[in-house]
């Protein structure tokens, strides 16, 4: 029986380099592979004419580029895009596409659902099924720029940003997200900087630290609640990881960069943390820090038994915030009726573990650290 091919997808320039190496190739080949890979969009070895006929035969025999297949795809009125991609047999996850003036986002998903079960989040509520491998991650980037039409030129920038705030708790995966994220910022992959690739966690203090160091990149916390109390019913992460442990690693990362905040995550959930007083809260823990906030509307999904704070109550909200100098701001909900928006991305996730607060809770978030 052959082996199965290797993905080129989402391996990291040192690891490219090393399975070139094995072959008896030079490390530049590895690079421009990479080049055609991730600048030109291309999958197909034949295409690669600057390789030799040998190494593109190599390529082929033993190699592959696949990313992940879509099941299908759905426009917003708004320009919002939502695929759903194949995650393996009866799995699905979801990747959207946020086209604004000045930019594109592509928010894109780290696990088949997710194992942190935060009450308001429709992928939660699916359970977990496993964790995507960076070539599924990456993927995602790459099948995004194909679908959108980006050209071949280095300096287009159909995507400008990509946030790993779908499915998922990225720092959950670590070990396929670190990867994954050094191909978008290496200059032979997607060339993305630092600051515009974000990744988004509801508090995995030890990954936290370890991204610091590691893979220094735009931090968004999920904090959602100004006291451990409230936040322990909302995010139950905080039980293991509470408020004053969690912001001290967040003040520690954005000390190692110059002029880097950390951007504060607060969905708007009415009657539950939307009053003045927790405006108010939120205001002691963030004054005077490097932190700014972004507030999220409420995005419904069948089942919850929550509702959007209503617009005054927002903007009351956020005003107490600007009073006390934290950078506020209210984020614009873009393609809910296809189910798009924050919060609601569910995929398909069958087979799943549905695990709650607890060891085998923890173990299940954090495996393959």
């Amino acid at each position: 029986m052959s082996s199965p091919k290797i993905n080129l997808l989402g391996l990291p320039r040192e690891q490219m380099e090393e399975l070139f190496a094995r072959w008896g190739e030079k490390p530049f080949r590895a690079r421009q592979v990479m080049k055609w890979i991730y600048a030109r969009g291309t999958s197909d070895f034949e295409q690669m004419t600057d390789l030799g006929k040998t190494l593109r035969a190599r390529l082929a025999e033993e190699a592959e580029v696949r990313p992940p297949e879509i099941v299908s795809r759905h426009d917003s009125t708004d320009g919002t895009i939502k695929w759903a991609l194949r995650a393996g047999s009866e799995q699905a996850i979801e990747t959207v596409f946020i086209p604004e003036e000045s930019r594109g986002t592509l928010c894109i998903s780290s696990q088949v659902g997710c194992a942190l079960d935060c009450s308001f989040c429709s992928t939660g509520a699916q359970g977990f099924n496993r964790n995507l491998d960076s070539a599924e991650i990456v993927g995602q980037v790459w099948l995004a720029r194909r679908e959108l039409g980006a050209g071949p030129s280095t300096t287009d920038r159909v995507i400008s940003n990509v946030v790993l705030m779908g499915m998922g708790e990225p720092l959950a995966n670590y070990r396929a997200v670190v990867p994954a994220i050094k191909v978008m910022l290496d200059d032979y992959g997607f060339e993305l900087s630092r600051r515009r690739v974000t990744l988004s966690t509801s508090g995995l203090v030890p990954q936290i630290n370890k991204l610091a160091v590691e893979c220094n990149v735009a931090l968004a916390v999920s904090l959602h609640a100004a006291n451990d109390t409230l936040r322990d019913e909302l995010v139950p992460i905080n039980r293991r990881h509470p408020i004053a442990e969690l912001l001290d690693a967040c003040w520690a990362y954005a000390k190692l960069y110059a002029n880097r905040h950390i951007t504060f995550e607060y969905t708007m959930l009415e009657g539950v943390n939307d009053t003045v007083e927790h405006a108010r809260q939120l205001a002691r823990l963030l004054k005077n820090k490097p932190a700014k906030v972004n507030l999220i509307p409420f995005n419904p999904f069948p089942g919850t038994r929550y509702k959007r704070s209503p617009q005054a109550t927002i903007d009351r909200f956020r005003q107490v915030l600007l009073d006390s100098g934290i950078i506020t701001v209210t984020r614009r909900t873009r393609g809910d009726d296809i189910d798009a928006a924050c919060g609601q991305l569910a995929g398909k996730v069958n087979d799943r573990t549905r695990v709650r607060l607890g060891s085998k809770m923890i173990s299940v978030a954090v495996q393959n650290l």
